[in-house]
């Protein structure tokens, strides 16, 4: 059933989102990851490992967490370390059940300090009867029972052992959790994962604390019997990666000094248990620098996930975005509940942002964003709810900094005219691009052909510091001319520069645009500059789909462009705000026939579309123009 774009709520009977229910439990708060929900649920109730791969923001994190609520809390324990006598640099570990810990550690400081307060009262009767015995029968040799008395003291201090030394450490406690512990270890260097060894500036003259005291437990040792997340695996150092291997393997790790110069490196504790389920996360790129036995493990004992950053956008799935704004609402505390309106507009963001038609985003993190911002506006401005209005303001604030960029790059590129959007041009094209995924920007591109400097052959020369898809891109435009104009360049050079490129250019979507002016240029037809484009060309001359089609066709008309040609496979995925419906006309097209017809203009624009179209005909065999332009 297709959801009605007059009720993007889906028919959801609410007046704001203080009557949406919010589920208590994590894992039932996850929106669009069915899959990864199962899966988390399976490897909870089996303790397998999960590798968690795809977007920032799509809820690895939030599934981690929820992991840890479907633990049982009654296998949780405490780990206490204490003094070996036998060996100060070898401490005991002892595990308890959870809570037992901080009872043990209570009642040995109350045997150490009854013991302490027994000792220093024998040691102050020892004193007073010395000072005594002196005072009555040897008063002229008192002092010397002072300086006796002073030494005794020493010699006590000296040969007494510390309280601390008797007293364990409570290395890991779980008193008082109500669910199996979840550890954020995301970034953490050697010490922070796989424990450390304080250093002690005071090594002798016993003033030095007990080595066993001195022991830090490490991430993997305080998620024991729960759940250990690392989020961007790769960053990891290769040595770090290993040790975390063999604590996977072995469910417990020797805590050790980390740093070779400091005194904890002779200290090496017996086995502390490290017995978790290993979260993994990180984007496509995180997986080349994982240790490649790390990665086998997960393989052989776990589950990879992909995690989808959009979903089918269906009644039920919209029914999912309005609690998943209702969610943000109660987790932020601070801010105005959203009434009908702009959970509305929130929907229609999600339909924005998922630059697929028929998809809403999971990129939630991103949408939380505006959720929050879109509430404290509300709230500076003293309303009861959030309105439409006020996420419609929240847009314009929260734009991200590619956004800005991309505003301050169009203001500069009017005040220098480095595009045009008026007028004609023989050779220069108004391409469009997307700047961190969300920003589109107007791309100048400007072509020009001259005598070929190789006495062979001609050569395509393009500046503007093209990535290795953009210069494939301008070889296939290269064969497209030759094949579909039957013109000889094989004695020109064509060159071809992207205007104020200064971030480099990627992808293939500006290829249209290539062609577009390099044809121009060859034939000295001129180019409608009020006219911009964006579209991937096939070397049979098909205009294919490209991605961010909306923030391309916003820019366009931000710059004063008054047509956009855009594929017509990507007309679905256009979902501009109303300010720009205007100001715009949307033509789809098909080939680079319909392409040429609606750029190209001037007195020798016809003949030129007529010699082409009959090119095509004659010298290939098909009629590749033919559903463009009548015969």
């Amino acid at each position: 059933m297709e959801p009605r774009q007059d009720d993007l709520c889906g028919g959801m009977d609410f007046k704001s989102t203080a009557d949406i229910e919010v589920p208590t439990r994590l894992i039932d708060q996850v929106i669009g990851q069915e899959h990864a929900v199962e899966v988390i649920k399976k490897a909870a109730s089996q303790r397998r490992h999960v590798m968690m791969i795809g977007t920032p923001g799509t809820g690895k994190s939030m599934l981690a967490k929820a992991m840890a609520e479907l633990l049982p809390k009654e296998e949780l324990q405490d780990v206490l370390i204490y003094h070996n006598p036998e060996d100060s640099n070898n401490p005991k570990v002892r595990v308890v059940p959870a809570g037992k810990g901080k009872q043990i550690v209570n009642a040995h400081k109350m045997e150490a300090q009854k013991n302490a307060q027994l000792r220093n009262l024998i040691i102050v009767v020892a004193m007073l009867a010395i000072l005594g015995f002196a005072w009555f029968y040897m008063r002229e040799q008192f002092m010397w029972a002072i300086i006796a008395v002073l030494l005794l003291l020493l010699i006590i201090r000296y040969v007494t052992p510390k309280e601390t030394i008797i007293t364990p450490k409570l290395l890991v406690s779980n008193q008082g959790k109500t669910t199996a512990p979840f550890v954020d270890a995301t970034g953490a260097h050697a010490g922070a994962l796989l424990g450390d060894v304080r250093h002690d500036p005071f090594q002798s003259g016993g003033l030095e604390t007990p080595s066993h005291d001195r022991v830090e437990a490490g991430a993997i040792h305080k998620a024991h019997k729960g759940v250990l997340f690392i989020d961007e695996i790769n960053t990891l150092r290769m040595e770090s990666q290993q040790h975390l291997l063999t604590a996977v393997q072995e469910g417990k790790f020797a805590i050790t000094g980390q740093s070779e110069r400091s005194s904890g490196a002779m200290v090496k504790t017996d086995v502390v248990p490290c017995d978790f389920i290993m979260v993994l996360a990180g984007n496509l790129d995180a997986m080349e620098g994982m240790h490649p036995a790390l990665r086998s493990r997960i393989k052989g004992y776990g589950y990879e996930l992909f995690m989808t950053d959009s979903m089918e956008d269906s009644i039920e799935n919209r029914k999912k975005v309005v609690r998943f704004v209702a969610q943000e609402v109660l987790r932020d505390g601070k801010i105005p509940h959203f009434d009908h309106s702009a959970v509305e507009e929130i929907l229609r963001e999600s339909m924005r942002r998922a630059g697929r038609k028929g998809h809403l985003t999971l990129k939630l993190r991103d949408l939380g964003g505006l959720v929050r911002v879109s509430g404290d506006i509300a709230r500076s401005e003293g309303a009861a709810l959030t309105t439409a209005d006020h996420v419609l303001k929240a847009k314009r604030i929260s734009r991200s900094v590619e956004q800005q960029l991309t505003d301050s790059y169009l203001d500069r590129r009017k005040d220098y005219r480095l595009f045009q959007a008026a007028g004609e041009e023989v050779g220069r094209v108004n391409g469009l691009a997307v700047m961190g995924g969300d920003a589109g920007v107007v791309l100048p591109i400007v072509a020009e052909v001259t005598p070929a400097m190789s006495k062979s052959e001609g050569h395509v020369y393009a500046t503007g510091k093209l990535q290795e898809i953009a210069k494939e891109a301008v070889q296939n435009v290269s064969a497209i001319i030759k094949k579909f104009t039957g013109q000889d360049i094989t004695g020109m050079d064509v060159h071809i520069q992207f205007v104020g490129t200064y971030e480099g250019v990627e992808g293939d979507s500006a290829s249209v645009s290539i062609a577009t002016a390099v044809i121009s240029a060859i034939s000295q037809i001129p180019v409608d500059q009020s006219v911009a484009m964006t579209g991937s060309l096939s070397v049979r001359g098909d205009v294919l789909p490209i991605g961010g089609v909306t923030y391309k066709i916003e820019a366009a008309a931000l710059a004063g462009i008054t047509t956009v040609l855009i594929p017509k496979s990507n007309l679905g995925d256009v979902l501009i705000e109303d300010m720009y419906k205007d100001r715009i006309k949307i033509i789809p097209v098909t080939n680079i026939s319909e392409v040429l017809e609606h750029a190209l203009t001037g007195k020798k624009k016809e003949s030129f579309i007529d010699k082409i179209r009959n090119f095509s005909v004659d010298k290939m065999g098909i009629g590749i123009f033919d559903k463009a332009l009548p015969h």
